[in-house]
């Protein structure tokens, strides 16, 4: 596959642009492969990719029902950060965050990796403890966060009003090397680069049913016919617990639905990543000028992926105590995707009852910012068995009450 770069660009300008190639093929599927990954998810993307680049396992195959990236990958707000609390969650993300960073010349195509500065406005007495806490937290796993002033936060955003009557900006938890990126670019990066390798990506594909023999997965049913497969890798985020069932497990996790919105384009005024727990919102402004908004989570199960109303007029009043001058924007179109809550709120990335098959979900709200270190944590569990990264996020778990508690930092407001 031909590499991209400014001399690429130059060349096929001269030339009319007819000598693109596909960025991905989209072959027949094979009979059987050694792993088989559901989901063309950014996760499930990654978690294919680090097996072929870390670990030599190259006849792969990731399904796909719909099409590649059409899930939660293009779905979410695209919010970059590790600044955790617990040290196997902030361990996680800080990997991701930093494979954030190189992504774009290590996958050969630009995921507009955009290291803006991401904080966390604290607006009660209780956020100012609790994000001091973070801070010191941070500070004994290697993460670079401070807590900054309120004159420092104006300093960062100027169109934040401080001062507000009901919850005024005592501070905030700052992340300087936090930020964003293009999640669809995420997703197309990934697959390019997997598809190199020689893996083969299968766009609508349904899978219906998993096939095993003697407690042991064989392999999937398809709308596309049956795969065989030695390992299997289940990354479908919030139908994660309708795949379990048809290999024959639980999951304890639950399916709602998170909603976001943006503006009418305007020209840039900020360009830091703010979120506001407190009033239940957050918001950066994109490369088109569009003010990107989103909000919590549905307060009942659903798979739906429009959203509702009245969380849409919740999150804007909210956030217009923070920022009044966005009170006369237009929204310009909103979006739902269907995301998978534990009751920690930590995700799961581990083996199951039945051998030969992985899980990798429950990331709730905040799937996007772990692609890479997800990938490349579960890439390793598949290969090997066990990785460091994933340890602590087994199911054994939540039988042995040994929680990864980030309700705070990972119930709302990503």
């Amino acid at each position: 596959m031909s590499r991209y770069s400014v001399f690429a660009v130059a060349r096929e300008a001269f030339r009319n642009h007819t000598g693109w190639q596909r960025a991905w093929r989209s072959p027949e599927p094979k009979r059987r492969y050694d792993v088989v990954i559901v989901g063309a998810g950014g996760h499930g993307l990654a978690t294919a990719y680090y097996l072929g680049k870390n670990h030599g396992i190259r006849n792969v195959a990731v399904i796909e029902k719909g099409w590649l990236g059409g899930g939660n990958t293009g779905r979410n707000t695209t919010i970059i950060r590790s600044n955790y609390l617990q040290d196997p969650s902030a361990a996680i993300y800080e990997k991701s965050r930093a494979l954030y960073e190189n992504l774009s010349q290590d996958l050969n195509y630009n995921v507009m990796f955009s290291p803006r500065g991401v904080m966390m406005l604290a607006q009660t007495e209780h956020e100012v403890r609790g994000y001091r806490r973070t801070a010191q937290a941070n500070a004994l796993q290697g993460v670079e966060t401070e807590f900054i002033t309120p004159e420092r936060v104006k300093e960062l955003c100027p169109i934040i009003e401080t001062r507000g009557p009901r919850y005024p900006v005592l501070g905030a938890l700052w992340q300087p090397r936090g930020g964003t990126a293009r999640h669809d670019a995420v997703a197309w990066g990934y697959a390019r680069k997997c598809s190199e390798m020689g893996m083969d990506i299968l766009q609508r594909c349904e899978v219906t049913g998993v096939t095993t023999e003697g407690g042991r997965v064989t392999g999937v049913t398809t709308t596309r016919g049956d795969i065989g497969c030695g390992k299997l890798g289940i990354v479908v985020a919030g139908h994660s617990g309708h795949l379990a069932a048809m290999a024959g497990f639980r999951l304890p996790i639950e399916s709602v639905a998170l909603q976001a919105l943006v503006s009418e384009p305007i020209k840039p005024c900020m360009d830091v990543v703010v979120m506001a727990n407190t009033v239940h919102g957050y918001m950066s402004q994109s490369d088109k000028g569009e003010m990107v908004i989103g909000g919590g989570a549905d307060g009942y199960n659903n798979y739906t992926q429009r959203g509702s109303f009245h969380h849409i007029e919740e999150t804007v009043r909210a956030l217009i105590e923070t920022f009044p001058m966005i009170s006369r924007l237009k929204m310009l179109r909103q979006w739902g995707g269907i995301v998978d809550m534990t009751g920690d709120r930590s995700p799961i990335l581990s083996k199951t009852p039945v051998e030969g098959i992985f899980i990798n979900c429950g990331w709730g709200t905040g799937g996007f910012k772990a692609i890479p270190g997800s990938g490349w944590g579960f890439a390793e569990l598949m290969a090997k068995g066990e990785s460091p990264l994933c340890a602590a996020f087994g199911l054994e778990r939540f039988r042995e009450g040994r929680f990864v508690d980030e309700s705070v930092a990972a119930g709302v407001a990503h």
